[in-house]
């Protein structure tokens, strides 16, 4: 653990990336509470940013997540934004370009 830079709560020193919030709400549900917060702070590890475009590489950090109990890893993309309104004629582009690639 080391201090956060923005909240009085620590952070995880190996984590790729750490997202520091200050809650601004709480939704009672019943059965739990939703928490409303704000992203005050974002630190992400050297080792994760493209050093052209310095964005965080996601796939590169390895992530999981936890659902019910359980750990689960991530990476493989299943969509992108805006799939599910996109044109046909884009969507076929797409496709078409995706087994090119395969191809190569």
């Amino acid at each position: 653990a080391e201090p956060a830079k923005n909240v009085d709560a620590p952070i995880i020193a190996e984590s790729p990336i750490s997202i520091e919030c200050k809650v601004i709400d709480i939704k009672r549900l019943g059965s739990h509470d939703m928490f409303i917060a704000e992203v005050v702070g974002v630190s992400a590890h050297h080792d994760y940013l493209d050093d052209d475009t310095n964005k965080f590489s996601l796939i590169d950090s390895n992530p999981l997540a936890y659902l019910h109990g359980h750990y689960y890893e991530l990476g493989k993309q299943v969509g992108r934004f805006g799939f599910s309104v996109m044109k046909d004629k884009t969507k076929k582009k797409l496709n078409k370009n995706k087994v090119d690639n395969r191809k190569k």
